[in-house]
């Protein structure tokens, strides 16, 4: 098997540096390796209809006097260990800024959050997704300290200025400058703020200790790995600077390593695009991430919702199909960043986008910009929680109607082919966090509040909203995960019911259920496609059936 790997690293080296590759490149990269192929390696299950994830910071969940991971360890065993598979972690590593995404330490936990001890005690009862913030690192770190002291291997690991680069047409997702000047009056490329610089992966050493942050992850119990705004990697003069073919290369690279030492552990890569670059990790579908962020989704879902139309998401959803028997999409509604209007371009017109933006604005949201090329600006995420986004002031007058929509929602996020991942605030019922947005300035942080666990567990039995939305969205998820019929592989077909509801045909080996979603407020009445059992109500349904605003069916064929 060693033989067979080299081989393959070889191969994908001499396409990542093609005339720069140098016999030593394969010599690091083997030794790199040779630290795990060694080690047990635990086995690691295919993932299937079972799975759900669960988006959340290390220290989401807190309490007096003890370790944020255990805190959360805590909540997941009492409140959801029988609908929750798998759990996101967001950066919980060191950090200096971008609330964990900008790493001091690649290899240690921070010290506020625990250790990895008490990582490992959850990954023995949850699947755990470990964040890898690949693309760069705080100016923080002992990695840019060694690099301003010029101590080998770590002087040629950020990216100074260059007079002969062409920068104009480089996508930015931040207003900030693209360069900032450091302590050794150079001037450093910094995509997303003056203390997150980015690495140079044009520099073997470089690519070598970010692989092996990636295997030490898979080494600690990961069986998930996301990388973090991955499609930056790689910058070439003149380009973009966005997706290049050595960013994919590099992907295809890890998922070669992992495939090898780490069998079906999954690798999830980040990318905040427009639909088709995004599915373009897919590689040929065996070669690169095993999951793809459905970023299209979170917008789709909203306008629809919203205008009570689901046509556009109709004709989004008809171009999914199945990628492969190892790759599928990684579905959401809402995460700890804002909802990115990015991917809805050129799905939604400009009107359809800036009537979004209104809404969320009227809701007490916030809304992002991003630089482009030419000097103008254009949105680039809406930030609120999801559940306020969702609703239309006008006409979802009672809070019966608000959870309602907000249950439809994610009727549909379960429903899509692809493993459904559920942010922790919207899992609990929570609501915009003013007081976070305006002590921080940071438009995020209205979707990110801490909570402080005795009182969430007392507000998820006596506050109504939060107990309806919380028991309503476990009830889905449980039905879901008995049914082979929501495996992330099994076929999707679209069907048209009129724009006024939302539905799909799943359907396995020997299953086929039916998804519809009244996405009105209004009571309308559908003739069925064929007769079943409702899933979420046990009945027996045949001919018309009249759904209420907001309501979802799961009609089984032919169940008696």
């Amino acid at each position: 098997m060693l033989a067979k790997l080299t081989n393959e690293i070889e191969k994908k080296l001499q396409l990542i540096y093609q005339e720069n590759y140098q016999p030593e490149y394969l010599e690091k990269m083997l030794a790199c390796i040779a630290n795990y192929t060694s080690k047990p390696h635990f086995p690691i299950a295919t993932i299937s209809e079972q799975n759900i994830y669960l988006i959340t910071y290390g220290d989401s969940f807190y309490e007096t006097g003890k370790a944020p991971l255990q805190t959360l360890h805590q909540f997941l065993e009492t409140q959801v260990n029988d609908v929750i598979t798998d759990v996101h972690l967001l950066p919980i590593f060191p950090y200096t800024s971008d609330d964990g995404f900008s790493v001091t330490d690649y290899t240690a936990i921070d010290s506020s959050l625990g250790d990895w001890k008490d990582v490992q005690a959850l990954s023995n009862d949850f699947r755990i997704m470990l964040d890898f913030v690949a693309n760069h690192i705080s100016k923080s770190s002992k990695w840019f300290e060694n690099y301003l002291n010029q101590k080998s291997p770590y002087s040629d690991f950020f990216i100074e200025k260059e007079a002969d680069f062409d920068y104009r047409n480089v996508i930015r997702p931040r207003t900030s400058p693209l360069f900032h000047t450091y302590e050794n009056g150079k001037a450093l490329w910094s995509t997303f703020s003056e203390d997150q610089l980015d690495l140079n992966v044009r520099n073997i050493d470089c690519l070598v200790a970010l692989t092996n942050v990636l295997l030490l992850y898979a080494s600690k119990g990961a069986t998930s790995i996301r990388l973090d705004a991955i499609g930056f990697l790689w910058k070439e003069s003149g380009t973009t600077c966005m997706h290049l073919p050595e960013t994919h290369e590099i992907i295809s690279l890890w998922r070669v390593l992992i495939d090898a030492l780490y069998p079906n552990l999954q690798i999830i890569t980040e990318t905040n695009v427009p639909h088709e670059e995004n599915i373009s990790y897919f590689g040929n579908g065996e070669n690169e991430a095993n999951l793809v962020y459905q970023f299209p989704l979170p917008p789709l879902v909203l306008h629809t919702m919203t205008t009570h139309d689901s046509k556009k998401l109709s004709e989004w959803a008809r171009s999914i199909s199945p990628v492969s028997e190892t790759a599928t999409y990684f579905n959401f509604l809402a995460s700890h960043d804002g909802i990115g209007m990015r991917p809805a371009t050129g799905i939604l017109s400009p009107a359809e986008i800036d009537h979004l933006v209104q809404k969320t604005k009227q809701n007490g949201g916030q809304v992002s910009y991003k630089d482009n090329p030419d000097g103008t600006q254009s949105v680039y995420e809406l930030n609120i929680n999801y559940s306020e986004a969702l609703q239309n002031k006008e006409e979802d007058v009672t809070e019966d109607l608000v959870i309602k929509k907000m249950i439809a929602a994610h009727a549909i996020l379960f429903m899509l082919q692809g493993v459904p991942a559920i942010y922790y605030h919207s899992l609990v019922g929570s609501k915009n966090d003013y007081d976070g947005f305006e002590t921080s300035g940071i438009n995020r942080r209205i979707n990110r509040e801490k909570l402080e666990i005795t009182q969430l567990n007392s507000e998820l039995e006596t506050n109504p909203y939060r107990n309806k939305i919380f028991s309503s969205l476990k009830e889905l998820i449980s039905i879901r995960r008995n049914h082979k019929a929501f495996s992330p592989f099994a076929k999707q077909q679209v069907i048209d019911f009129g724009s006024d509801v939302f539905a799909l045909k799943r359907e396995a080996a020997d299953e086929c259920i039916y998804g519809i979603v009244n996405v009105s407020c209004q009571k309308i009445t559908k003739k069925l496609p064929c007769s079943g059992k409702n899933l979420l109500t046990d009945q027996t349904i045949e001919g018309e059936i009249t759904l209420f605003p907001y309501e979802v069916i799961w009609l089984k064929e032919g169940t008696k």
